[in-house]
């Protein structure tokens, strides 16, 4: 239902009852506190009993209230602007218990993340940069520190790796234009999506590349051009988003893909450590 949800709950509006107007009401007005509401906070917040917001979920064709509330959360990940993250993170959270609720919370996302992933199309994903004629990695905005990351290291593990800097739409477009069936083009994005991206991704597919999506969900808009989707829990952290999940996922692909190039990384890093010794890269045990 997602996009439609709000849609249909003022579609509805004149067959609910007086309590259920309450609800629905506060869901339009406030889908974004609503989102990380329990039923029973909900039901606090308009002056109804719990069970009147697990029947007015059922009323909407979900199962209960959680599938309710995870199409509200869905909703709204690509819309909520800085400022609302920050407010609903503190309600959510408190000022209290910072530490503990933000590292539990990620610690849940690799969780479901591990639960949820197809093996698969992990090992497919694999199969496909490791023998791709040249390989495209691009993420944008916050995404850009994995996929920062990730070109590190396969920077030592393969030779043709291209990082693309996502500077401008055309200036992304100057990058990848030689790009074709025989390449991998890796993308990167997480709520809120970056245009640039998508519309990078699509280029990608259209040039018959196979394309490696590392994003949040099936209803991320990098899934349709995907010939491996790879899903990561994310959420927000504040104004932040929580990539802790992602990273983890890019260090399995990490791990996976040396294990398979596992001579050429041993001589490089052979290579590397005598030229770090050589060059005193790093400090000596004193």
């Amino acid at each position: 239902m997602q996009e439609d949800l709000l849609i249909e709950i003022e579609n509805r509006m004149a067959s609910f009852s007086k309590s259920q107007k309450l609800i629905a009401n506060f869901i339009i007005n406030s889908y974004e506190k609503a989102a990380y509401m329990t039923a029973l906070k909900l039901g606090n917040a308009v002056g109804v009993s719990e069970s009147t917001v697990v029947r007015f979920a059922i009323e909407m064709g979900f199962e209960g209230y959680p599938e309710l509330q995870k199409s509200l959360q869905s909703l709204i990940k690509n819309r909520l602007t800085a400022v609302q993250r920050i407010n609903i993170t503190n309600d959510r959270i408190g000022s209290d218990g910072v530490l503990k609720n933000t590292l539990m919370q990620d610690i849940d996302r690799i969780r479901h993340t591990l639960e949820e992933i197809d093996k698969d199309v992990f090992d497919k994903a694999i199969e496909r940069i490791c023998s791709a004629r040249r390989i495209y990695i691009l993420g944008a905005m916050s995404s850009s520190i994995l996929a920062r990351f990730l070109d590190y290291y396969f920077q030592l593990i393969f030779d043709n790796v291209h990082f693309v800097q996502a500077i401008s739409t055309s200036g992304i477009y100057q990058q990848i234009v030689h790009m074709t069936k025989d390449d991998v083009f890796i993308a990167i994005s997480f709520p809120r999506y970056s245009q640039s991206t998508i519309r990078a991704t699509a280029y990608a597919k259209n040039c018959g590349a196979n394309v490696v999506a590392i994003t949040d969900s099936t209803n991320s808009p990098l899934a349709e051009y995907a010939s491996e989707l790879l899903v990561a829990r994310s959420d927000m952290a504040s104004f932040a988003d929580s990539l802790v999940a992602p990273l983890s996922l890019l260090n399995a692909v990490i791990v996976a893909v040396s294990s398979v190039n596992k001579e050429g990384i041993e001589e490089t890093f052979g290579k590397l450590e005598k030229l770090w010794e050589e060059n005193e890269v790093y400090k000596k045990d004193v």
